[in-house]
């Protein structure tokens, strides 16, 4: 039995390295154990000896980057799943587009649900203004994210906010951009961050985005589960939102204006043509 341990901190190169050494000695999925970030492993299993050079093994790109959004999937499982499905996907290729085949089907699922949640993590991050440091604004964030999203959704940040230095701290890890350098770090526990004017911005901004006559909570709660809740300044007025959301929509509603027909609109444009009111002498 093989032990292949894992970093939390650039998962997907180190889980690509020793797949591609695992494949090229032969090593059977059954014969592998995986760990992640210090996981306690078989006592019996022996440490994996670095990889030697391996000839170039050739898989569908398809499968590549497959892997490299399920490896930050939280399943403890999904090391072990890639390369049972890397064993098989060697040999036959077209296994990538097998519909039926589970274990296909399985890694697709895990892949949807890091997208999910690098997806809610690039809309429900909210900073906070830390004060300038010189030239530079300083921000700092505090997410709960389901998955491991964090190192492979930051270079999102780094492209939209690349001209201020930010944090952004979760339990898993911490990503930080200062002076145009992106790094990684163990994660924290919650910090104590300061309000800003930016949380009034924020309530502002939902309440009149709010849709009252088109509320439907299961849709909203889809797209912005409650667990975000908490740590979103706009999502404090949610419940008064829905409790009013029928009066104001019955409000809308008498305040439109009342418009004519479209025939009576048609018929008043045929009155206002060339030759209305004539008379033949």
């Amino acid at each position: 039995m093989r032990s292949i341990a894992l970093p939390r901190i650039g998962t997907a190169a180190a889980w690509r390295e020793a797949a591609r050494g695992l494949l090229s000695a032969g090593v059977r999925p059954e014969d592998v154990l995986w760990t992640w970030d210090g996981a306690a492993g078989d006592l019996f299993a022996e440490p994996a000896a670095p990889p030697a050079p391996s000839p170039a093994l050739t898989v569908p790109k398809a499968f590549l980057e497959m892997a490299n959004r399920v490896v930050w999937h939280s399943d403890p499982e999904r090391f072990a799943r890639l390369y049972a499905f890397l064993w098989r996907v060697r040999d036959d290729p077209r296994l990538m587009s097998a519909r039926g085949d589970a274990g296909l089907e399985r890694l697709r699922t895990m892949e949807k649900n890091v997208n999910r949640c690098a997806h809610k993590m690039k809309a429900f991050v909210r900073f906070r203004d830390l004060g300038a440091d010189g030239p530079r604004r300083r921000f700092a964030a505090w997410f709960e994210p389901t998955h491991h999203t964090v190192e492979p959704t930051a270079p999102f940040f780094t492209r939209r906010f690349g001209d201020m230095d930010w944090v952004i701290v979760t339990r898993d890890v911490t990503a930080r951009f200062e002076e145009g350098t992106l790094s990684f770090s163990e994660g924290q526990s919650k910090p104590d961050l300061p309000e800003d004017g930016a949380e009034a911005l924020w309530g502002t901004y939902f309440r009149n985005i709010f849709n009252p006559a088109r509320v439907k909570i299961g849709a909203m709660t889809s797209e912005m589960p409650r667990k975000y809740w908490k740590n979103m300044p706009e999502a404090q007025h949610i419940p008064d939102l829905i409790r009013t959301a029928e009066a104001r929509a019955r409000q809308m509603q008498d305040n439109a204006p009342t418009l004519p027909p479209l025939r009576a609109a048609k018929v008043t444009e045929r009155l206002r043509g060339p030759g209305t009111g004539s008379t033949k002498a």
